[in-house]
């Protein structure tokens, strides 16, 4: 049996952690430079806002409605997700975190059904008690019937948190339910050739025969049929990669003008996707630089730049990536009258380092250049996020020209921020 356990609106359950006023107030949290909504309470989806609305466009139903607005605060966030996953690894020798709000916990051999709700009602006392984050927990035979369990105890006040999918029955029941696109690890592009199947429901694509889902989707998708069915196949490291990764931001104000400022974002875009990939163990073998100016300024020329990195050797090397980045921006720089609002870099043909095969002719040293990178890794996870990193991202120039008007304090990891009572 599988536990997953998933922080129910996470960047804003955080803000009202040290805001208990808030609590069933709407609440929504901004994008990197003030730009869109990426979080909302459910008193802010009841008043018709949306992930992704552009802040300036609903700036004045915000207003009008009272709605309390936060910048992000990934500092902050990635602290309480710290101390989430600590408590849930009192519960399991094994716990396998997913991402910044979720978490898969092995809870096989712990009992039966009834036990088991009891023990996930607990787990989630536990970690409410001891963070002030509101989860919500799946248990199921498999990960991906344990992930659609989830979604019915957040769903479902009745079942006081857990949702234990331990029999037949209520397997059947939960999957027709189910929108066949809400199924983890069923994308828009499968879902949307489902239905031409006539499949709709979870419960529709368990009941396809197994050659059929073998002739006409990948065996990812094989293995989640199987998953729907009971069987446990996957495992959260053997997911397939993204294929692509993109880290881009907008500027605040007029824009970046000058090389250095360009360069020094650049080499923060390159030090996140150097991140992004480490993270889920890939590297990549192709690196896309652009950089574009506003498309809604026209008192100023445009510009569009971009450039194409290719390495012979996939790489999640700071150093590497780094230098080709700069590299690309510099052989496409153009002038200083051009003011760029937006840049960014997309790595894409990208593959598991397990999977890469070593070049006879490669002019790198890997086996220095990766102990070189877990000394980095290391420090950073120490010490915070670019705690160690390239000089050239030490100028100052980009971080002046991010907005982050309604940031919240750093209560959990600033001396100076810590919250103070009367």
């Amino acid at each position: 049996m599988f536990g997953l356990v998933d922080c129910n609106n996470f960047y804003v359950s955080c803000e009202r952690v040290f805001r208990p006023d808030l609590q069933r107030h709407p609440v929504v949290v901004l994008s990197n430079n003030d730009g869109c909504l990426i979080a909302l309470s459910p008193e802010a989806k009841a008043l018709g806002l949306k992930r992704g609305d552009v802040f300036f466009q609903v700036r004045g139903v915000l207003e009008r409605y009272g709605v309390m607005v936060f910048s992000s605060n990934y500092t902050l966030y990635g602290d309480m997700s710290r101390r989430v996953m600590w408590l849930l690894s009192e519960f399991t020798p094994r716990l396998e975190v997913y991402s910044i709000d979720e978490a898969f916990l092995d809870l096989s051999g712990m009992g039966d059904g009834t036990s088991l709700t009891a023990y996930g009602e607990r787990i989630v006392r536990t970690v409410g008690r001891g963070t002030g984050i509101p989860v919500s927990m799946g248990i199921a035979p498999t990960r991906t019937l344990a992930k659609i369990g989830s979604k019915f105890a957040k769903r479902y006040r009745g079942y006081h948190g857990c949702c234990v999918i331990d029999s037949a029955s209520k397997r059947e029941t939960a999957l027709r339910l189910t929108p066949v696109s809400e199924v983890w690890g069923i994308g828009h592009r499968m879902s949307e050739r489902l239905r031409t199947f006539g499949i709709h429901t979870a419960w529709d694509f368990s009941q396809m025969k197994a050659e059929r889902v073998r002739r006409n989707f990948s065996i990812t998708g094989l293995r989640t049929w199987r998953e729907l069915r009971g069987e446990a196949c996957i495992s959260v490291e053997e997911l397939p990669v993204n294929k692509t990764l993109c880290t881009s931001r907008s500027f605040a104000a007029g824009g970046l003008n000058t090389l250095s400022a360009l360069e020094e974002a650049v080499a923060g875009f390159a030090a996140e996707t150097v991140r992004k990939l480490r993270k889920q163990a890939a590297a990549t073998r192709s690196l896309i630089v652009f950089a574009h100016t506003s498309m809604f300024r026209r008192d100023q020329p445009t510009d569009y730049l971009q450039g194409t990195q290719q390495f012979a050797v996939p790489t999640a090397s700071l150093p590497e990536i780094t230098s080709a980045a700069l590299q690309v921006l510099r052989s496409t720089w153009k002038s200083e009258q051009y003011h760029y609002k937006k840049a960014g870099i997309i790595a894409s043909d990208i593959c598991r380092q397990r999977d890469i095969l070593p070049d006879l002719f490669d002019r790198v040293n890997r086996t220095k250049q990766e102990s070189l990178q877990r000394a980095i890794d290391a420090v950073n996870q120490r010490y915070g996020q670019n705690a160690l990193h390239c000089a050239v991202q030490s100028g100052g120039h980009f971080a002046d020209c991010l907005r982050a008007d309604h940031k919240s304090p750093a209560y959990t990891t600033s001396l100076s921020d810590i919250i103070r009572v009367r």
